[in-house]
């Protein structure tokens, strides 16, 4: 399988990545703000180039066009969602908004006109689709300002997928803007069955709040007692704030009100919720695993997920490693950040299906960013 050369932005600690050398994709250079973050991405691929930094400063960025070349054709890129929400008629904007210069999305732009990619992946949350940016005086969405800029020498398509219909047991819909070169190809993967929490992790021997087992990262978290208690009355796919006795309470004994999705059991038959950066507390949303019901009547497993079992809803490696300085917190913080790996694989995957249909030299030298922008 011939090797795809690739460039990454805004890598955070390149979990989604980690299965992209399975279908021949080799990340030759990472770009990431937190160094902490960037020490993972090393960790993990010891042979990419990781730039630590701002991309608005004009010397990262330089650094990142120095790997430009021919022969890296694919740009992988999950800018903050620094849009706006929200535009009213006659809505009075900040200089900051009115300020293209603080949207990290055009700083991407830099990279794409002077690179002469073949694909070009943005992907984000699914707000990121419906948010607005200034452009050229005027507030578009990013698909308009891509299209504007780009669909002389590029098809455009902005979908929103799920993780849930691609083999993978969590519901997380992630927004896809994917750009391919006129004359390739690069269609979006076939919608697979979803899997069930019980068929993802039924499998794995229950554990209470702050035990471990024998198993590598399946070790519980541990919990304040008036959540568990409130969480072992509580049956799978039900929330502890309906409890009529058993209900989640303050240190001083108040009962606490929350949205109908905190404190939050599972359920069995359903794929697992999207794995937030909150995926460690149990007070959060639907993050509570679904348990089972004992003789006793109370049900088992109150907790949230372990790290094994974040790992498999995520279709993360079960045998990975992390830096010995990467917490819990850390840990969970990443996964919730990106794009399950397997899911950017099945997308990527669909380029190496793709063959050149025009002489690329003659595009490439139509790509004069002076000339078409």
């Amino acid at each position: 399988m011939k090797k795809i050369k690739a460039i990454s932005l805004f890598s955070s600690a390149g979990i989604g990545e980690l299965l992209l050398d399975n279908i021949g994709i080799e990340v030759i250079a990472a770009n990431e703000l937190i160094p902490k973050r960037a020490e993972c991405y090393k960790h993990f691929y010891p042979n990419t180039d990781v730039i630590v930094g701002d991309i608005k400063n004009p010397e990262v960025k330089s650094k990142i066009k120095s790997y430009l070349s021919d022969d890296v054709k694919l740009l992988l890129a999950t800018p903050p969602c620094q849009g706006l929400s929200t535009l009213g008629k006659n809505k009075i904007q900040s200089h900051y908004q009115d300020d293209e210069r603080n949207y990290l999305i055009f700083d991407i732009f830099d990279i794409m006109d002077e690179g002469y990619f073949d694909y070009i992946l943005i992907e984000n949350v699914e707000k990121f689709l419906n948010m607005y940016f200034p452009y050229n005086g005027e507030y578009l969405r990013l698909e308009q300002i891509l299209r504007e800029r780009y669909s002389l020498h590029y098809d455009i398509e902005a979908v929103v997928l799920n993780a849930k219909d691609y083999g993978i047991s969590q519901t997380r819909p992630r927004a896809i803007i994917k750009l391919c070169k006129k004359g390739l190809s690069w269609e979006l993967p076939e919608i697979e069955p979803e899997i069930p929490l019980q068929d993802a992790i039924g499998h794995l021997p229950s554990l209470e709040a702050g035990e471990k087992s024998n198993i590598p990262w399946h070790e519980a978290k541990p919990h304040n007692e008036r959540a568990i208690l409130a969480l072992k009355h509580t049956p799978t796919g039900k929330s502890a704030l309906k409890n009529e006795i058993y209900y989640p309470k303050k240190e001083n004994g108040e009962r606490i009100s929350g949205f109908h999705n905190t404190f939050k059991r599972m359920r069995w038959d359903q794929p697992a919720h999207a794995r937030t950066t909150y995926c460690g507390s149990i007070s959060s949303h639907n993050n509570v695993h679904p348990g089972r019901k004992l003789e006793d009547g109370t049900y088992s497993d109150a907790r949230v997920l372990t790290l094994l079992e974040t790992f498999i809803v995520s279709s993360i490696p079960t045998d990975i490693t992390f830096p010995s300085n990467a917490t819990d917190n850390f840990i969970r913080t990443v996964i919730g950040e990106s794009i399950p790996p397997l899911m950017l694989m099945k997308i990527l995957k669909q380029i190496q299906q793709g063959g050149t249909k025009v002489d690329l030299q003659n595009r490439r030298k139509e790509m004069d960013p002076q000339k078409a922008y």
